[in-house]
């Protein structure tokens, strides 16, 4: 019958069909086998040049480099009290103990994650930074909507390394008194190099980090927006350097205080002869705004040099409350207080 025939006439057209792609992918094979013994040379190359290109690839992605690759990676969400760096371009750290501070961080992180880190301070993305002596814990807003927490652990001194560091603090009163005015010394690294130990993470052991973000990089972009902030901190509050050493602010000016004034009492309690009584002061009611020997006041000198530190009353006091830049306060009047200085040291010259 027809139906039959039409049957028959379309299997043998299938078979026709599965036989020609048979054919085909033999054919394909075969060319590409003759390809290969032709050109191993080259398609050896070429595999592995392609193997190296993807790992190189990786590599990139891994260091942070391949990060706009990554379109569909989830933007972090903007908090609306988050703590925001001053330093909104440039350079982080404006005297060199916070530069000191940032390149411990800088040698352990790849480029592509200080620089998200950079824009996670910036943006304001540190909701809240606690310090604590050997410790500091932070909560900073990502791309989830559970903050992640971020812990900045380093190690404190012992007691006897910190009584030998504030014995050399106490032997010169430049430090106690940079200290007190803001400013770290310049040479305080000697001070702790007596204890044998460093103010500054100084080795891989004294600076330990952790994150509760899913990046398996350590440090990672939120523990260095962080240590920016920190940075910053530490520019305008050097003491909170030595908190995280394990000693806060008012324990060393005690300790410093006391070694000072120690010191005072010793040299005052000598039983040192006087060369003669001062007088009484009833006695000399008569001649008391009298000027006396005109020699010995024409021989009286006051030197007037510049001060040691500049601008010490606004490091020491700090903005009125009604100054609307706090932050900038110093560095507004100081350079008046400069020129004030330079002003009457040239005016003593001319003299």
């Amino acid at each position: 019958s027809s139906s039959a025939a039409s049957a028959r006439s379309g299997e043998r057209g299938c078979k026709t069909l599965r036989h020609t792609r048979h054919t085909r992918r033999a054919r394909v094979k075969r060319e590409h086998a003759l390809y290969f013994v032709q050109h191993s040379e080259q398609v050896v190359e070429d595999l592995c040049y392609l193997k190296k290109s993807y790992l190189f690839w990786l590599l990139l992605r891994e260091r942070g480099y391949m990060s706009w690759w990554d379109d569909d990676r989830p933007k972090p969400r903007r908090p609306a009290n988050g703590i925001k760096a001053k330093t909104q371009r440039g350079k982080f750290g404006a005297n060199w103990w916070a530069t000191r501070w940032l390149a411990a961080l800088e040698k352990l992180v790849d480029q592509g994650r200080l620089q998200r880190g950079r824009t996670y301070a910036r943006q304001g993305q540190v909701l809240n930074i606690d310090i604590a002596p050997g410790h500091v814990a932070a909560k900073v807003q990502g791309s989830s909507a559970k903050p992640y927490k971020v812990s900045i652990d380093i190690t404190p001194l012992d007691d006897a390394a910190w009584e030998k560091v504030i014995d050399a603090l106490a032997a010169q009163a430049i430090f106690a008194a940079k200290l007190l005015a803001g400013e770290m010394p310049q040479n305080i690294e000697d001070v702790f190099a007596t204890a044998n130990t460093s103010l500054f993470p100084s080795k891989p052991g004294d600076l330990r980090t952790s994150c509760s973000c899913p990046d398996e990089a350590n440090p990672c972009k939120h523990i260095a927006a962080v240590y920016y902030l920190l940075g910053e901190q530490f520019d305008t509050a050097p003491f909170l350097m030595f908190q995280l050493r394990g000693r806060s602010r008012d324990p060393i000016i005690a300790a410093l205080h006391q070694r000072r004034t120690g010191d005072v009492t010793a040299v005052g309690t000598m039983d040192a002869p006087l060369d003669e009584a001062a007088p009484q002061l009833d006695t000399q009611i008569a001649t008391f705004w009298q000027l006396g020997d005109p020699a010995a006041f024409a021989a009286l000198r006051f030197p007037i040099t510049a001060p040691q530190i500049e601008a010490a009353p606004l490091k020491v006091l700090g903005a009125p409350p009604f100054w609307p830049d706090r932050a900038g306060f110093v560095g507004a009047l100081q350079p008046l207080y400069a020129a004030v200085t330079q002003a009457t040291l040239d005016e003593i010259d001319e003299a």
